[in-house]
């Protein structure tokens, strides 16, 4: 099956990959929503991480914020081999959109060209007053950052629980005009992210490599049930 993934790959000029927390777990990122993940210590999490409680107690929930997605460590972690493999699929002949649901920004810095973060990044934050935007060592600089023009709390670049996803339209439009769909490290469990799938055309070849078996298992054509990193380094040797 490894070899047959690959000639799909190789031989497509579009492909969109879609990922989530497994392919970041290999550079020391928890899966917050694994069965294992720090989601799991604390159901008041998601009432923490809302829109509401930002403007409800910015400087508390600032406080939460950083410690539940280890801020502090965030320039510790690095590309893995999977950012690498998503990156070396690029070439003057084959386009790749990355759509992420991961807000650690680990794409870019692995050098992919086009990566559409589904959910935000956690590299900076937005005054909701005029909109200007701070880098992550602002954020860092001050225990609950605010904006240097008018005085308002920044929000944080990553999507907060209540707040409207605005990049699934041109997720959906990427899926629709890929010849290659390829899904890594999701459960596809988080809603609209696990609809993207659906949209890809009849012709469009489907794979999924996810270590565990998946709900929308049944909707793609090669389905790998795999450690990433081991999957990939597999297909890599067709790329040699």
């Amino acid at each position: 099956m490894y070899e047959t993934v690959a000639l799909h790959l190789k031989s497509s000029e579009s492909i969109t990959v879609l990922t989530g927390a497994g392919v970041s777990t290999a550079s020391g990122i928890p899966d917050f929503r694994s069965s294992e993940g720090l989601w799991t210590e604390d159901h008041d999490r998601e009432f923490y991480m809302s829109a509401d409680y930002f403007f409800h107690d910015p400087e508390d929930f600032w406080k939460k914020y950083k410690a539940i997605f280890r801020i502090k460590l965030l320039d510790h972690y690095k590309p893995n081999v999977t950012h690498q493999f998503i990156k070396r699929l690029e070439s003057p002949n084959r386009e790749v959109t990355v759509i992420t649901q991961n807000v650690d920004g680990l794409h870019g810095l692995a050098g992919s060209t086009n990566v559409i973060e589904y959910h935000g990044s956690l590299k900076g934050a937005t005054c909701p007053n005029c909109l200007e935007s701070y880098s992550l060592s602002h954020v860092m600089s001050f225990e609950t950052p605010t904006c240097g023009s008018c005085g308002e709390y920044l929000k944080p670049d990553v999507l907060l629980f209540g707040d409207m996803i605005t990049a699934h339209e041109i997720s959906e439009k990427a899926v629709r005009h890929s010849e290659v769909l390829l899904v890594m490290g999701t459960s596809l469990l988080v809603t609209p992210f696990n609809m993207l799938p659906h949209y890809a055309k009849d012709k469009t070849t489907t794979i999924l490599i996810n270590n565990e078996p998946t709900p929308s298992d049944h909707l793609f054509d090669y389905v790998i049930h795999e450690d990433l990193s081991t999957t990939v380094e597999k297909l890599s040797e067709f790329f040699m």
